[in-house]
């Protein structure tokens, strides 16, 4: 029976690559001189972490990294940056933001219940951290997709394994 998986896995690559163009930028940056700024990829946490002197340089260096990362055409929605600004020693700060991978259990119960009311000729189940979709012909399961494309718009999933 054809199947694929839908998952929400971002390109760890390009966001590797994308901090490390915003740390070289900020070594080169004049208004970065001798200050605390930097910024760190920790992939096996899934954290990026930017530290800083002020609010206002935390500031400077997500912009410096929004910009990268959008030339890397990689999703800002895969970021959890709700983060809090917070004191580290003396007067330095830190923001920590998460990256996210692995469909949460809300938004896999949304998917289900979208392919659901649908009524499209195809079943969808959950597995892990993944939302599995199962039909009968191929034509089905590429509706499926479409229709998660256009009801799922807010998070950038991406559709693999898909077998005949």
């Amino acid at each position: 029976m054809p199947s694929f998986d839908a998952v929400l896995e971002p390109n760890k690559v390009e966001i590797r690559n994308a901090v490390d163009n915003t740390a070289k930028e900020i070594t080169t940056r004049f208004d970065f001189k001798g200050t605390a700024a930097a910024i760190e990829y920790k992939d096996k946490d899934g954290l990026i972490e930017l530290r800083g002197d002020s609010d206002f340089q935390i500031e400077q260096v997500t912009q410096v990294l929004v910009d990268k990362l959008t030339k890397r055409k990689v999703e800002l929605t895969y970021f959890d940056r709700s983060g809090k600004i917070e004191k580290m020693g003396g007067d330095k700060v830190k923001q920590t933001w998460k990256v996210k991978a692995g469909i949460e259990s809300d938004l896999a119960k949304k998917i289900v219940g979208q392919i659901k009311a649908s009524k499209l000729k195809v079943q969808a189940a959950i597995q892990g951290d993944t939302v599995r979709v199962t039909g009968k012909n191929r034509d089905d399961l590429q509706t499926a997709i479409a229709l998660l494309k256009k009801e799922v718009a807010d998070t950038p999933l991406t559709y693999s394994n898909f077998r005949d």
